[in-house]
């Protein structure tokens, strides 16, 4: 081996970042400005006020005396207890509305239970929508009911104290991570692929001279947008149906001689439909072909093409509402994470693989109408920047 070969290809391969200067960009500035956005996220995210509803369904003195000292004992702390009557069958429908994050019900036998020196059974119910976050909250509720209790029973009696029952709306009370997390990266895995695929494959037309000859016909450029939208979205069909086939199906596959038995599918329960669900993160993947046929006009190489995704994808995986709820990142992000695409997958596929929502749902048909909407909007920009570039 030459040293004086490896330092001359060495030397070509800074003097081709030298001249790049988007690829210095992407080296240099891009680390930095992606780092300092998540530090943003996490640091400037709020923590959250943990809101407590408290129904008192007892019809004796001691549920009201309880509802007293969770009131007492939460002050000062991230607890905020919201008032929440007397009827346990609102429970479901207010965590539902957003009106709360846990809910604490008090059965109507507590009194009477304690009088008669047994353990009554009081019942922690939430939405069943982010099982870690949730725990984290039911966490904290739990410990303030622990310092209520001695407050009202002081005695210590350990034969009074209540029981704690634990309940969810949607998904069960022993979901995993995977189950809450498997609807949001079904959109973002699809989101991410679909525009790699495009972006580079579009770029390749451009460079091969294909696109100047199509311009050179009667076609217009409006037609050759919708059309290599069209083509490239058969393929994006085809990577959503695989993604979420492989979220949604369990397949056993039994052992082949030294193969050991193996299972393909994440097996994530989807409460509402399926195909609801597939149509969503189309929606998506289509707009991610549009957005590929957009920003590939001001690329060269297809190096150039990759350094967007620390640019377009990777600050919507940020903002997104995938690792945070839209609500509690910092002022100045929320309205920006109300432009990503992303944010409205995100939101409608978590309505309906998790609460079962349909299309009768306003918030799915939102989410389902802004999708088309951006993807229609690149499929404009994309033939205006066309003119620009070519004619």
């Amino acid at each position: 081996m030459s040293p004086r070969r490896v330092l001359a290809v060495t030397r070509r391969i800074v003097d081709l970042f030298r001249h790049d200067h988007r690829s210095l960009a992407l080296v240099v500035v891009a680390p930095l400005v992606v780092t300092a956005l998540l530090g943003w996220v996490v640091r400037g995210s709020e923590s959250g006020t943990v809101r407590l509803l408290v129904v008192d369904a007892d019809t004796g003195p001691a549920g009201a005396q309880l509802v007293a000292a969770i009131e007492g004992a939460a002050v000062g702390t991230s607890v905020e207890v919201v008032e929440g009557g007397s009827d346990p069958a609102a429970v479901d429908d207010r965590l539902a509305d957003g009106d709360a994050d846990v809910a604490l019900v008090v059965p109507d036998d507590f009194s009477a239970a304690l009088l008669a020196g047994q353990g009554p059974t009081l019942r922690l119910v939430t939405a069943g929508v982010d099982p870690a976050g949730e725990g984290g909250a039911a966490g904290a509720v739990v410990e303030l009911l622990g310092r209520s209790l001695r407050t009202l029973l002081p005695d210590g009696v350990g034969s009074r104290l209540p029981n704690l029952e634990r309940s969810t709306i949607y998904l069960p009370v022993d979901a995993d991570a995977l189950d809450a997390i498997a609807p949001v990266f079904l959109g973002y895995f699809a989101y991410f692929f679909v525009f790699i695929l495009t972006g580079i494959s579009f770029l390749r037309e451009r460079l091969g001279g294909t696109l100047e000859r199509l311009l050179a016909t009667p076609v217009t450029r409006a037609e050759i947008v919708a059309g290599y939208s069209l083509g490239f979205g058969i393929f994006a069909t085809l990577q959503v149906v695989l993604l979420t086939g492989f979220v949604l199906l369990h397949w056993e596959i039994p052992a082949l001689g030294p193969i050991p038995a193996f299972v393909v599918g994440l097996d994530v329960p989807s409460a509402g439909s399926p195909i609801l669900a597939f149509v969503l993160a189309l929606a998506l993947a289509v707009g991610a072909v549009s957005l590929g046929i957009f920003l590939s006009t001001f690329a060269r190489t297809e190096f150039q093409i990759l350094q967007f995704i620390p640019i377009v994808i990777v600050p919507q995986g940020l903002l997104g509402g995938i690792f945070w709820p839209i609500d509690r990142l910092p002022d100045l992000l929320r309205p920006i994470a109300q432009l990503l695409p992303l944010t409205y997958a995100v939101e409608g596929l978590r309505a309906v693989m998790i609460r079962g929502a349909g299309l009768d749902d306003p918030v799915v048909l939102r989410d389902l109408a802004i999708l088309v909407a951006v993807a229609l909007l690149f499929v404009a920009l994309a033939a205006r920047t066309i003119r620009r570039e070519i004619a």
